[in-house]
C-alpha cells in the first residue's frame, strides 16, 4: 500500500480524564491533599507507545477547561501528536479520584465522567483522520461504552482501519457500571472485537463475553469470529496466546512489591503492541507484556511505570520488571 509522506505508527482514541490520586492513605472524604495526572486506559497505552519511540496520534475531546489544558499538555510532553484532539467549549473533561493504594489492593477510584466532552465523541471527529497514512490501529471497549455517538465512532474507526489494510488490536477493558444492560456490552464488544486481529481480553472478561471457560476457548471462539491472534492476561500467573497455527503461554515476571494495581492491563498492551510492530514472535510478545505489567504495579499513577526503550531493552536482558 503506497504510504503518505505524513505516515505513522499507531492511532489510538478514547477518554483522557485528569486523575486525582491522594497523597494520604484513607477514605477519599478525608483526604485534603491531591497530586493530579493523566488517566484513561486509552492514553495510557498511547503513551507507552510513544515512549518506546512510536509516532502516536490521539484522538479525543476534552473541555475548553483548565484540566482539558493540563491534559493536552501533558500529553504532548509525553510526545503524543494531538492533532485530533478537540476542546469542547459546552462539557467539562473527565474527572477521577483515587485512594492511596495499601499493601497491594486495589484503590479505591471515584469517577467524575458523566456527560463529560469525551462523552460526545462521534463520527464527524475522525473525518480528517489520515488512516491510510497510519500503521496500526488500537481499540479500548471504553469509547464505545461512554455513549451512543462514541459507539458509532469505534465502529467507523475499524471499519476504515480494516479496509485500510492496518493491523488492529482490541482490548475488551470492561466497564460494565457505563453499558445500559450487560447484553448490550456483551454484543457491542463481541462485534467490535470482530473487527480486529488481535484480541486482548483478562480471563474474566474473556469468560464473561464468550461464555467459554478456558483460556483455550476463550481464544477458540474470537479465532472464529476473524480475529489472527488472542492473547489473555492471566494476572500474576502470565499470559496465553493462541493463533490458527499454534498457542503457548509465558509464566508473569517477577514482582517485588506491588503498590498500585491500576494501570497493570494497559503497560501489558503496550508490551503486545509494541512487540507486534516490532516484528517479534509471541512468545517475545507475551514476555515484554507481562514485564512491563509487573513494572506498573509497583509504582503508584496509571502509567508511571511504562518504559522508555533503553529501560525496555534493560528489562528484556534482565528478565526482570526494573
Amino acid at each position: 500500500m503506497p504510504r503518505s509522506a505524513t505516515a505513522y505508527d499507531v492511532l489510538t482514541f478514547g477518554e483522557a480524564m485528569a486523575l486525582f490520586v491522594a497523597d494520604d492513605s484513607g477514605p477519599l472524604d478525608r483526604v485534603v491533599q491531591f497530586h493530579r495526572r493523566t488517566a484513561g486506559a486509552d492514553t495510557n497505552v498511547a503513551i507507552g507507545l510513544s515512549r518506546l519511540g512510536f509516532d502516536v496520534r490521539w484522538l479525543s475531546r476534552v473541555g475548553e477547561d483548565h484540566n482539558g489544558t493540563f491534559l493536552q499538555r501533558a500529553l504532548e510532553a509525553e510526545g503524543l501528536d494531538c492533532r485530533h484532539l478537540k476542546r469542547d467549549p459546552n462539557h467539562a473533561t473527565g474527572l477521577v479520584f483515587k485512594a492511596r493504594a495499601v499493601d497491594g489492593a486495589d484503590p479505591h477510584v471515584e469517577y467524575v465522567r458523566r456527560g463529560s466532552a469525551a462523552s460526545h465523541l462521534c463520527i464527524d471527529d475522525c473525518t480528517d483522520v489520515e488512516l491510510d497514512a497510519a500503521r496500526h490501529l488500537h481499540a479500548t471497549g471504553i469509547p464505545p461504552a461512554l455513549s451512543p455517538t462514541a459507539r458509532e465512532l469505534s465502529f467507523e474507526l475499524l471499519s476504515r482501519a480494516r479496509a485500510a489494510g492496518l493491523s488492529i488490536s482490541f482490548d475488551p477493558n470492561l466497564r460494565p457500571t457505563l453499558w445500559p444492560s450487560e447484553a448490550v456490552m456483551i454484543e457491542t464488544l463481541n462485534a467490535l472485537a470482530a473487527k480486529a486481529d488481535i484480541v486482548m481480553p483478562g480471563l474474566s472478561e474473556g469468560r464473561l463475553l464468550t461464555g467459554r471457560e478456558t483460556p483455550y476457548d476463550i481464544a477458540g471462539d474470537y479465532l472464529d469470529r476473524g480475529a489472527r491472534a488472542v492473547v489473555i492476561k492471566l494476572g500474576p500467573e502470565g499470559s496465553y496466546f493462541r493463533t490458527a497455527e499454534t498457542e503457548g503461554s509465558v509464566k508473569g515476571a517477577p514482582v517485588k512489591t506491588v503498590i498500585d494495581t491500576v494501570g497493570a492491563g494497559d503497560g501489558f498492551a503496550v508490551g503486545i503492541i509494541s512487540a507486534y510492530l516490532d516484528g517479534l514472535d509471541w512468545q517475545a510478545a507475551l514476555n515484554r507484556g507481562n514485564l512491563i505489567g509487573a513494572r506498573q504495579v509497583q509504582v503508584i499513577g496509571d502509567m508511571e511505570g511504562l518504559p522508555s526503550r533503553e529501560e525496555l531493552v534493560a528489562m528484556e536482558s534482565s528478565g526482570e520488571a526494573i
